[in-house]
Protein backbone atom coordinates (compact mmCIF):
# COMPACT_ATOMS: atom_id res chain seq x y z
CA UNK A 1 0.00 0.00 0.00
CA UNK A 2 1.33 3.38 -0.88
CA UNK A 3 2.37 5.26 2.55
CA UNK A 4 0.22 8.22 1.72
CA UNK A 5 -2.89 5.97 1.88
CA UNK A 6 -2.29 4.24 4.88
CA UNK A 7 -1.52 7.61 6.70
CA UNK A 8 -4.94 8.46 5.10
CA UNK A 9 -6.68 5.54 6.30
CA UNK A 10 -5.16 6.03 10.05
CA UNK A 11 -6.18 9.68 10.34
CA UNK A 12 -9.87 8.41 8.87
CA UNK A 13 -9.63 6.27 11.77
CA UNK A 14 -8.59 9.19 14.03
CA UNK A 15 -10.98 10.45 16.86
CA UNK A 16 -12.24 14.43 16.07
CA UNK A 17 -9.74 16.14 18.45
CA UNK A 18 -7.13 14.10 19.47
CA UNK A 19 -3.84 15.10 19.18
CA UNK A 20 -0.84 13.40 17.63
CA UNK A 21 2.69 12.88 16.09
CA UNK A 22 4.48 11.46 13.68
CA UNK A 23 5.13 8.32 15.94
CA UNK A 24 1.72 7.93 16.45
CA UNK A 25 1.33 6.19 12.82
CA UNK A 26 1.90 2.78 12.05
CA UNK A 27 4.81 3.41 9.79
CA UNK A 28 7.80 2.06 9.67
CA UNK A 29 10.59 4.30 10.59
CA UNK A 30 12.33 4.21 7.04
CA UNK A 31 9.24 6.00 5.20
CA UNK A 32 9.66 8.61 8.26
CA UNK A 33 9.80 11.26 5.06
CA UNK A 34 7.25 10.13 3.27
CA UNK A 35 5.32 10.01 6.26
CA UNK A 36 6.33 13.77 7.23
CA UNK A 37 5.44 15.00 3.68
CA UNK A 38 2.06 13.44 3.76
CA UNK A 39 1.29 14.95 6.79
CA UNK A 40 2.17 18.02 5.08
CA UNK A 41 -0.31 17.70 2.38
CA UNK A 42 -2.70 16.86 4.74
CA UNK A 43 -2.93 19.71 6.50
CA UNK A 44 -2.41 21.82 3.87
CA UNK A 45 -5.33 20.19 2.33
CA UNK A 46 -7.55 21.04 5.46
CA UNK A 47 -7.79 17.02 7.04
CA UNK A 48 -5.70 17.90 9.54
CA UNK A 49 -4.73 21.02 11.35
CA UNK A 50 -1.20 21.32 13.03
CA UNK A 51 -0.97 22.59 16.70
CA UNK A 52 2.60 22.69 17.29
CA UNK A 53 5.80 21.91 15.43
CA UNK A 54 5.38 18.27 14.63
CA UNK A 55 1.51 17.74 16.09
CA UNK A 56 -1.21 17.60 14.27
CA UNK A 57 -5.09 16.99 15.16
CA UNK A 58 -8.48 16.03 13.20
CA UNK A 59 -10.81 19.16 13.61
CA UNK A 60 -14.03 19.00 14.64
CA UNK A 61 -16.93 21.76 14.11
CA UNK A 62 -19.47 23.01 15.75
CA UNK A 63 -22.84 25.33 15.19
CA UNK A 64 -20.05 28.01 16.85
CA UNK A 65 -17.42 26.76 14.78
CA UNK A 66 -14.08 24.79 14.32
CA UNK A 67 -12.80 23.93 17.82
CA UNK A 68 -9.77 23.14 19.31
CA UNK A 69 -8.74 20.30 20.86
CA UNK A 70 -9.55 19.48 24.39
CA UNK A 71 -6.53 21.16 26.69
CA UNK A 72 -5.58 18.01 27.60
CA UNK A 73 -4.94 16.58 24.14
CA UNK A 74 -3.27 19.88 23.50
CA UNK A 75 -0.80 18.93 26.38
CA UNK A 76 -1.16 15.21 26.27
CA UNK A 77 2.64 14.32 25.77
CA UNK A 78 3.44 16.61 29.08
CA UNK A 79 1.12 14.65 30.64
CA UNK A 80 1.57 11.23 29.75
CA UNK A 81 4.37 9.31 28.36
CA UNK A 82 4.45 5.38 27.36
CA UNK A 83 1.64 5.06 29.84
CA UNK A 84 2.87 6.54 32.62
CA UNK A 85 1.71 9.97 34.26
CA UNK A 86 3.95 12.22 34.43
CA UNK A 87 2.41 15.68 35.07
CA UNK A 88 -1.16 17.00 35.59
CA UNK A 89 -2.91 20.29 35.15
CA UNK A 90 -2.72 23.01 37.53
CA UNK A 91 -2.87 26.46 37.79
CA UNK A 92 -6.01 28.44 37.08
CA UNK A 93 -7.75 26.42 34.89
CA UNK A 94 -7.60 23.26 37.82
CA UNK A 95 -8.38 26.12 40.52
CA UNK A 96 -11.43 26.99 38.59
CA UNK A 97 -12.93 23.25 39.61
CA UNK A 98 -12.36 23.80 42.66
CA UNK A 99 -14.22 27.39 42.46
CA UNK A 100 -11.34 29.37 43.91
CA UNK A 101 -11.99 31.35 40.41
CA UNK A 102 -14.41 31.99 37.33
CA UNK A 103 -11.75 33.00 35.20
CA UNK A 104 -10.83 31.10 32.25
CA UNK A 105 -7.13 31.78 30.97
CA UNK A 106 -5.21 31.34 28.17
CA UNK A 107 -2.46 29.89 29.93
CA UNK A 108 -2.69 26.11 30.54
CA UNK A 109 0.33 25.30 33.58
CA UNK A 110 1.70 21.69 33.75
CA UNK A 111 2.49 20.46 37.41
CA UNK A 112 5.99 18.56 35.80
CA UNK A 113 8.83 16.96 37.79
CA UNK A 114 11.11 18.45 35.26
CA UNK A 115 12.21 22.08 34.70
CA UNK A 116 10.72 23.23 31.33
CA UNK A 117 10.54 26.44 29.65
CA UNK A 118 7.13 28.25 28.94
CA UNK A 119 5.82 27.63 25.05
CA UNK A 120 3.04 28.14 22.82
CA UNK A 121 0.63 26.04 20.83
CA UNK A 122 -1.80 27.52 19.13
CA UNK A 123 -3.94 30.49 21.15
CA UNK A 124 -2.57 28.32 23.95
CA UNK A 125 0.43 29.62 26.47
CA UNK A 126 1.98 26.55 28.14
CA UNK A 127 3.41 27.16 31.40
CA UNK A 128 5.09 24.63 33.73
CA UNK A 129 5.65 23.97 37.91
CA UNK A 130 8.32 22.42 39.13
CA UNK A 131 6.27 19.69 41.01
CA UNK A 132 8.42 18.76 44.01
CA UNK A 133 6.61 15.61 44.62
CA UNK A 134 7.17 12.17 42.37
CA UNK A 135 3.55 12.61 40.20
CA UNK A 136 1.60 9.96 41.00
CA UNK A 137 -1.80 10.08 39.49
CA UNK A 138 -4.02 9.36 42.56
CA UNK A 139 -2.09 12.27 43.67
CA UNK A 140 -3.10 14.59 41.54
CA UNK A 141 -6.07 15.77 42.96
CA UNK A 142 -4.23 16.55 46.63
CA UNK A 143 -1.31 18.40 44.23
CA UNK A 144 -3.63 20.90 42.77
CA UNK A 145 -4.43 21.61 46.22
CA UNK A 146 -1.54 22.03 47.61
CA UNK A 147 -0.61 23.86 44.30
CA UNK A 148 -3.64 26.31 45.11
CA UNK A 149 -1.82 27.08 48.39
CA UNK A 150 1.38 27.87 46.36
CA UNK A 151 -0.60 30.14 44.22
CA UNK A 152 -2.78 31.69 47.16
CA UNK A 153 -1.83 35.49 45.66
CA UNK A 154 -1.67 34.57 42.06
CA UNK A 155 -5.42 33.36 41.79
CA UNK A 156 -7.50 35.69 39.77
CA UNK A 157 -10.57 37.02 40.46
CA UNK A 158 -10.05 36.03 44.34
CA UNK A 159 -8.93 37.03 47.77
CA UNK A 160 -6.61 35.27 49.83
CA UNK A 161 -9.39 35.06 52.70
CA UNK A 162 -12.13 33.75 49.39
CA UNK A 163 -9.65 31.35 48.70
CA UNK A 164 -8.95 29.74 52.00
CA UNK A 165 -12.28 29.72 52.81
CA UNK A 166 -12.96 27.61 49.81
CA UNK A 167 -9.93 25.33 50.40
CA UNK A 168 -11.17 24.94 53.85
CA UNK A 169 -14.41 23.55 52.40
CA UNK A 170 -12.42 21.27 50.17
CA UNK A 171 -9.98 19.76 52.76
CA UNK A 172 -12.85 19.55 55.10
CA UNK A 173 -14.81 17.11 52.81
CA UNK A 174 -11.70 14.71 52.06
CA UNK A 175 -11.19 11.50 53.84
CA UNK A 176 -8.68 10.88 56.83
CA UNK A 177 -6.58 8.81 54.69
CA UNK A 178 -6.37 11.99 51.81
CA UNK A 179 -5.80 14.49 54.71
CA UNK A 180 -2.58 12.04 55.69
CA UNK A 181 -1.38 11.90 52.59
CA UNK A 182 -2.09 15.54 51.74
CA UNK A 183 0.34 16.01 55.13
CA UNK A 184 3.03 13.70 53.52
CA UNK A 185 2.83 15.58 50.09
CA UNK A 186 3.05 19.31 51.72
CA UNK A 187 6.31 18.58 53.47
CA UNK A 188 7.88 18.81 49.73
CA UNK A 189 6.36 22.19 49.79
CA UNK A 190 7.78 25.58 51.22
CA UNK A 191 6.84 26.09 54.67
CA UNK A 192 4.04 29.09 54.09
CA UNK A 193 2.18 26.31 52.59
CA UNK A 194 2.94 24.08 55.12
CA UNK A 195 1.38 26.46 57.54
CA UNK A 196 -1.47 27.38 55.46
CA UNK A 197 -2.26 23.85 55.06
CA UNK A 198 -1.58 23.21 58.92
CA UNK A 199 -3.62 25.91 59.68
CA UNK A 200 -6.60 24.75 57.88
CA UNK A 201 -6.44 21.45 59.41
CA UNK A 202 -5.96 22.43 63.37
CA UNK A 203 -9.10 24.39 62.04
CA UNK A 204 -10.47 20.97 61.23
CA UNK A 205 -9.30 19.34 64.20
CA UNK A 206 -7.08 17.20 62.67
CA UNK A 207 -3.73 16.44 64.35
CA UNK A 208 -0.59 18.12 62.99
CA UNK A 209 1.71 18.65 65.17
CA UNK A 210 4.39 16.66 63.51
CA UNK A 211 4.19 19.40 60.63
CA UNK A 212 4.26 22.38 62.96
CA UNK A 213 7.63 20.77 64.13
CA UNK A 214 8.73 21.32 60.52
CA UNK A 215 8.73 24.87 60.58
CA UNK A 216 11.26 27.37 61.59
CA UNK A 217 9.46 28.85 65.30
CA UNK A 218 10.92 32.76 63.97
CA UNK A 219 9.63 32.53 60.37
CA UNK A 220 6.63 34.70 59.47
CA UNK A 221 4.58 34.27 56.75
CA UNK A 222 2.97 37.73 55.16
CA UNK A 223 -0.09 36.26 53.35
CA UNK A 224 -2.78 38.10 54.02
CA UNK A 225 -5.09 35.94 55.36
CA UNK A 226 -7.57 37.06 58.42
CA UNK A 227 -7.83 35.62 61.41
CA UNK A 228 -11.69 35.90 61.15
CA UNK A 229 -12.02 33.16 57.96
CA UNK A 230 -9.11 31.35 59.69
CA UNK A 231 -8.97 31.32 63.66
CA UNK A 232 -5.42 29.03 63.63
CA UNK A 233 -3.22 31.67 61.60
CA UNK A 234 -1.53 32.73 64.62
CA UNK A 235 -0.25 29.56 65.73
CA UNK A 236 1.58 28.79 62.34
CA UNK A 237 3.06 32.50 62.48
CA UNK A 238 0.38 33.85 59.85
CA UNK A 239 0.31 37.68 59.16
Amino acid sequence: MVIRDKVKQEIDRMPEGVVVSASDFDIPRQYRATLIKALNQFEYAGIIKRISKGRYYKPRTSRFGELLPPEKEIVRDFLEKDGNTIGYITGTRAFASLALTTQISSVIMVGTNVSRRPLSRGQYRITFLLQPNRIVKDDIPLLVILDALRLIKEIPGSTTDDAIAQMTVWIKGLSETDRKRLLELCRAYKPYVRAQLGAILEYLDFPVEDLLETLNPVSRYKLGISSTILPTTKNWNIV
